[in-house]
């Protein structure tokens, strides 16, 4: 699966992540989704409401509004994003054992060299993980 992200989202990601660190930042992404490809067309930046560097917890109610919105305009939802403060943008096994949904994208941005942020996408079913192929445009 191909995932495409816009350039100014990339980077309002980061720009939110970073203004978290130490803690873990985290959001949902929508878009539109065919056979081959995700458009994330709108990412939504929530409250990590565990508000720790380890792990995250969405805000239910932002979480809500956000899928309220995505119905609104007619978005699809296509998964969630998190930040690592200081570890590669990999799943990690909290990550993995928490990843329910099979059809979403779970987008990580590592911190760990704050100059060069990092950020990957990956498929997780029955723990098994399988990186797809990000594209910033």
């Amino acid at each position: 699966m191909k995932v495409y992200i816009k350039e100014d989202d990339f980077n309002q990601i980061v720009d939110f992540a970073k203004a978290r660190v130490p803690e873990e930042a985290c959001g949902l992404i929508a878009g539109a989704q065919t056979e081959e490809e995700k458009r994330i067309e709108k990412v939504y930046f929530l409250t990590n409401i565990d508000h720790t560097s380890e792990h995250f917890s969405l805000d239910p109610a932002e979480h809500l509004s956000a899928v309220k919105d995505m119905r609104r305009l007619g978005y699809k939802p296509l998964g969630n994003w998190h930040s690592h403060p200081q570890t590669p943008s990999r799943p990690s096994a909290e990550d993995i054992r928490l990843a329910y949904d099979s059809t979403a994208s779970y987008l990580i941005l590592s911190l760990a060299d704050a100059d060069h942020p990092v950020l990957n996408s990956f498929h997780v079913e029955n723990g098994c993980v399988d990186r797809e192929e990000l594209i910033v445009e």
